[in-house]
């Protein structure tokens, strides 16, 4: 399963900005580190978040708990009773998008751009922790 994960952490929210849509908020984001910043637009009807929230946040390649890849034909949702679990069981919040995008930073930092089906994600911090990421399809896996 390392290999399917490729990026966890936690953040707490600075900041909620839900001025603009309905039902769409941009949150902003420090990790428990203090190294890297997210900056995330999520549905709120869905999965409302307030500020100094805590978040659990994944990237991961497949929702397999093997690791393996995906059967597109299948989907990702259970059909029937009984189906085996997957990680979109046991966290909150799933979305499936693309990585699209690369920027050098300040220093060793690296800026990363995701859109999940509009809803973009950006992150920025040190290219050790986001080695693991590049241009290819991702799961955004969130929950308290």
């Amino acid at each position: 399963m390392a290999d399917a994960q490729l990026y966890e952490d936690t953040f707490t929210v600075t900041s909620v900005n839900d001025a603009k849509y309905d039902r769409v908020a941009r949150i902003s984001g420090t990790s428990a580190d203090n190294l890297t910043a997210l900056t995330l637009d999520i549905n709120t009807d869905l999965y409302p978040l307030s500020t100094n929230d805590p978040v659990q946040l994944l990237l991961a390649s497949t929702l397999s708990l093997d690791g393996a890849k995906d059967d597109a034909a299948k989907g990702w949702r259970p059909v029937a009773k009984g189906q085996e679990v997957t990680l979109a069981d046991m966290w909150d919040y799933v979305c499936y998008g693309k990585v699209y995008r690369f920027e050098e930073g300040k220093g060793d930092n690296i800026k990363v751009y995701v859109s999940f089906g509009g809803l973009l994600m950006y992150l920025e911090g040190p290219y050790r922790k986001l080695t693991g990421l590049r241009v290819d399809w991702v799961y955004l896996l969130l929950k308290r």
